[in-house]
């Protein structure tokens, strides 16, 4: 039987801090708890991350992004940037570049979908 998932964004748990691999900010963690995986690149789950700035590049896939809690500037390469809150929502297209300038914790769900090509 297949059966449905369910969590609370929130309240989850997520795993252990660790450091944010691409951060400009010295100190920046990142956790996460996936929720689902596929296992042919399709996932789901929380993220969070601390105050900070990091590099962020989505090569053979596409991320949609709701923010939970905190703020977030999003710089794209070349192009212009946008502030998100809790509530909003960010598409990530295949071949994206740019940075993540976290003001405050950010608490986010995604989901990752693969590019047909990858």
């Amino acid at each position: 039987m297949t059966r449905a998932i369910k969590a609370t964004a929130a309240a989850a748990t997520l795993g252990s801090a660790r450091p944010k691999a691409t951060t400009i900010t010295p100190g920046q963690t990142e956790a996460e708890l996936e929720l689902w995986a596929d296992g042919d690149g399709a996932s789901t789950g929380f993220w969070e991350c601390t105050a900070g700035t990091f590099t962020s590049a989505r090569e053979g896939y596409a991320e949609v992004c709701q923010i939970v809690s905190g703020r977030v500037t999003i710089h794209t390469d070349g192009a212009d940037s946008f502030e998100l809150v809790a509530g909003d929502t960010v598409v990530l297209p295949d071949g994206w570049h740019g940075s993540w300038e976290i003001h405050e914790p950010v608490r986010k769900l995604y989901v990752i979908i693969p590019s047909a090509s990858a």
